[in-house]
């Protein structure tokens, strides 16, 4: 009886490691738009200095071309006690990611 627990342990354990590797890691996988969320909050952080950053999610995003696609970034931030919301579009080529616009609204 011992025995059979033994092998139905290094079994069970065999089979959890089997699973695992062939599931995807997500963990270790970064979002496409995470690099173009890094350069919003520089320019937020630069746009209102010494103010600090409440809140910051990433809005989405919008294919213009076939090429061309646009990332929302909103941000709330907190300027002489008030909440404003910031929203910063990234627009960006797929084949480079490097050619980027950007601009920056502050909503009312």
């Amino acid at each position: 009886m011992e025995v059979r627990m033994k092998r139905l342990s290094v079994l069970l354990l065999a089979l959890f490691f089997i699973i695992n590797a062939a599931l995807p890691v997500h963990a270790e996988e970064k979002p496409d738009y995470e690099k173009y969320g890094r350069i919003a909050t520089v320019v937020v952080k630069e746009d209102y200095p010494g103010e600090a950053v409440v809140e910051y999610k990433y809005g989405g995003r919008r294919k213009l071309t076939e090429e061309e696609v646009m990332d929302t970034f909103v941000f709330i931030v907190k300027e002489n006690g008030k909440d404003k919301t910031i929203l910063v579009k990234v627009t960006h080529l797929l084949s480079d990611n490097k050619s980027l616009s950007l601009t920056v609204e502050e909503q009312k």
